[in-house]
C-alpha cells in the first residue's frame, strides 16, 4: 500500500468520529447455510448509533473504494497473523519452570490456533475481492510499519504482558476498552504508554458493510458468481478440523473454539455475511455464542499471564529481525540500501541462524506464491495423470507452513549473534520483492521450479555446514522438494 494513500481515508475517519466507538456487527449464527456453502443473507439489527452518509472519495467509483479498503484489511489480517505467529513461536524453551510448561504450551496453542484463523480471514477477504473482479492482495508492508488503521505499528517481538495488552486492546470491542473493569483500564493504559495512537479497525468495517450491501455503490451485475469454482473453500483449506480440533494437542483451544472461516461466495449477501462473521470472530463478546472470540482467549491468557509475575515463559528473541545487506556503506545514499533504523530493529549475524532466515523467507514466499496461485486454478477436474494442479498447490501450500513452523522452531533456540549478547535469533518473515505470479500458466509452475531450485542449493550450503542442526528434516525438505519439482516437470512435459 502506498503512503499516499490516506487522503483517501476520509469517509472512514469520519465513521469512526461518528460512530465513536467500534461498529459492533450482525451475529455470526444469523447466517444459513454454514461456512462451506453460500451464505445467505439476513437482515442485520438496526446500528446503535444511525449511519451517516458515505461520500466516495474523487478518483474512486463505488467498486473501486471497496477494492480499496478490502486491501487495507488484506494487510490488517496479514501482519496480525504474522505478529501472532511470532508471539507463539518465542514461547517455551528450558528456560520455564517444570510446573509452568503445560500452562505456557497451552497459551502457544490458543495463539497459534487464533493466527490460523487470521490466515482464513485474509483468504476470505481474497475471496471477496474475487466475487467483485477485483485485484487479490497478498501484500504487507514491512517493518516499520503503522497505518491509520492497523492497531499498533508492526513488531515482530517476544510476547510479554506488554505485547498481549495490544493484542488484547487489537480485538476488543469497545464496551470493553471503555469500561470500569481494573483489567481492561490496566490494558488500556499499557497499550497507550507504549503506542501513541493506538487505532481500531470497527469503523473500516463499518464503511466496508454499508458500501459493500449498497446497490447504488456496487451493481448486482459486479457480483459474479462464476468465481466460485476458483475461490478458497473449508473443504480444501478447514482440513477436517472443526470446533478448534486443529492443532489442539495441549488443550490450547478451548471448548467451542470456532472454525477457520474460509467461506466460498456467490452474491452481495453472501460477501456482507462474510466480512460480518470476520469482525464478530475478532472482538464478538456478547456471550450469546460458545464460540469464544480472539479478544476472549487473548484476555484470558492476559489475565493468567499477570498472575505469574517473573516467570520467564518467553525466549529473549529478537525484536523485528532482519538480514542485513551484504554491503553496508555509511556513504550510500538511501536508494543505495540504506534503512530506516528509527525503530528497534535486530541484525542476524551469526552465520547460522543467518542460513536458517534465508531459508525462512524463500520458504514464506514460496507460501505466499503458492497461495496466490491457487486462486487462478478452479476446483473441477482440471488434471495432468492422476494429479489436480489446485489440490496439488493447496497441499503445497499447507506444506510450506508446516516448514515455516520447523524452521522457526530451530531459529528461536539459535543465538542472535557470535560471542555476545543472550538474545535469540527469531524468524524474519521478510516480505518478498514481489508476489505477481507471470501471466501463463506454464511460467507460473515454472516459478514455482525456480524458488526450488533456490531451495536446493540453499540446503545444500546448509548441509556443508557442520554446525548446522536439524539436519534430518533438511534431508527430508529436500527429497520432498525433489517430488514435488518432479511432478512439475511432468506436467510441463505434458502441456509443452
Amino acid at each position: 500500500m502506498q503512503p499516499n494513500y490516506t487522503r483517501f481515508l476520509g469517509p472512514v475517519f469520519s465513521r469512526a468520529h461518528a460512530l465513536g466507538r467500534r461498529f459492533i456487527p450482525p451475529r455470526q449464527e444469523n447466517i444459513i447455510g454454514g461456512k462451506e456453502g453460500i451464505q445467505t443473507f439476513l437482515q442485520e439489527p438496526e446500528a446503535a448509533i444511525e449511519a451517516t452518509q458515505i461520500v466516495i472519495p474523487p478518483e474512486f467509483n463505488g467498486k473501486d473504494y471497496v477494492t480499496f479498503l478490502l486491501h487495507i484489511d488484506a494487510e490488517i489480517e496479514h501482519g496480525l497473523m504474522i505478529q501472532y505467529l511470532y508471539a507463539a513461536y518465542s514461547l517455551g524453551g528450558p528456560q520455564v519452570p517444570e510446573a509452568n510448561q503445560a500452562t505456557v504450551a497451552r497459551w502457544q496453542e490458543t495463539i497459534l490456533g487464533i493466527a490460523k484463523e487470521e490466515m482464513g480471514h485474509f483468504v476470505s477477504v481474497q475471496n471477496v475481492l474475487k466475487l467483485i473482479g477485483a485485484p487479490l492482495h497478498f501484500e504487507r508492508q514491512d517493518y516499520p510499519w503503522d497505518t491509520p488503521f492497523y492497531p499498533f505499528p508492526f513488531k515482530l517481538e517476544p510476547l510479554t504482558l506488554s505485547s498481549l495488552a495490544k493484542y488484547v486492546y487489537a480485538e476488543a470491542p469497545e464496551s470493553f476498552l471503555t469500561s470500569t473493569d481494573p483489567i481492561a483500564q490496566e490494558i488500556v493504559r499499557t497499550v497507550k504508554a507504549d503506542v501513541t495512537n493506538p487505532n481500531t479497525v470497527g469503523a473500516l468495517f463499518s464503511v466496508l458493510l454499508q458500501l459493500i450491501k449498497d446497490p447504488n455503490v456496487i451493481g448486482d451485475e459486479v457480483f459474479q458468481a462464476n468465481t466460485y469454482p476458483y475461490q478458497a473453500k473449508f473443504d480444501e483449506w478447514g482440513r477436517g478440523y472443526q470446533g478448534g480440533a486443529r492443532g489442539n494437542v495441549k488443550g490450547g483451544s478451548p471448548a467451542g473454539s470456532p472454525d477457520v472461516l474460509v467461506m466460498p461466495l456467490a452474491s452481495r449477501d453472501d460477501a456482507n455475511n462474510a466480512l460480518n462473521a470476520i469482525a464478530e470472530q475478532g472482538e464478538d463478546n456478547t456471550g450469546a455464542t460458545d464460540e469464544p472470540s480472539h479478544f476472549t482467549r487473548f484476555l484470558n491468557i492476559y489475565t493468567e499471564m499477570r498472575s505469574m509475575t517473573g516467570i520467564p515463559f518467553s525466549r529473549k528473541l529478537a525484536t523485528n529481525p532482519y538480514i542485513q545487506e551484504d554491503v553496508e556503506d555509511p556513504n550510500a545514499s538511501p536508494s543505495e540500501g540504506q534503512t530506516d533504523n528509527s525503530d528497534p530493529r535486530d541484525p542476524i549475524t551469526n552465520p547460522t541462524a543467518l542460513q536458517w532466515g534465508h531459508l525462512f523467507n524463500l520458504r514464506y514466499r514460496m507460501l505466499l506464491n503458492f497461495l496466490t496461485h491457487s486462486f487462478v486454478l478452479d476446483d473441477g477436474l482440471n488434471v495432468a495423470g492422476a494429479i489436480t494442479p489446485r489440490g496439488l498447490i493447496i497441499n503445497s501450500t499447507f506444506g510450506e507452513m508446516y516448514n515455516l513452523r520447523a524452521i522457526a522452531s530451530e531459529m528461536v533456540k539459535l543465538p542472535l549473534n557470535t560471542g555476545k549478547g543472550d538474545k535469540l535469533a527469531g524468524p524474519p518473515f521478510l516480505i518478498p520483492y514481489t508476489l505477481e505470479l507471470p501471466t501463463g500458466e506454464l511460467n507460473r509452475w515454472r516459478t514455482h521450479a525456480d524458488l526450488i531450485q533456490a531451495s536446493g542449493t540453499l540446503i545444500d550450503q546448509m548441509l556443508a555446514n557442520t554446525n548446522i542442526g536439524h539436519q534430518r528434516y533438511l534431508h527430508a525438505l529436500k527429497e520432498a522438494d525433489a517430488k514435488l519439482n518432479q511432478i512439475i516437470g511432468d506436467m510441463l512435459a505434458v502441456n509443452a
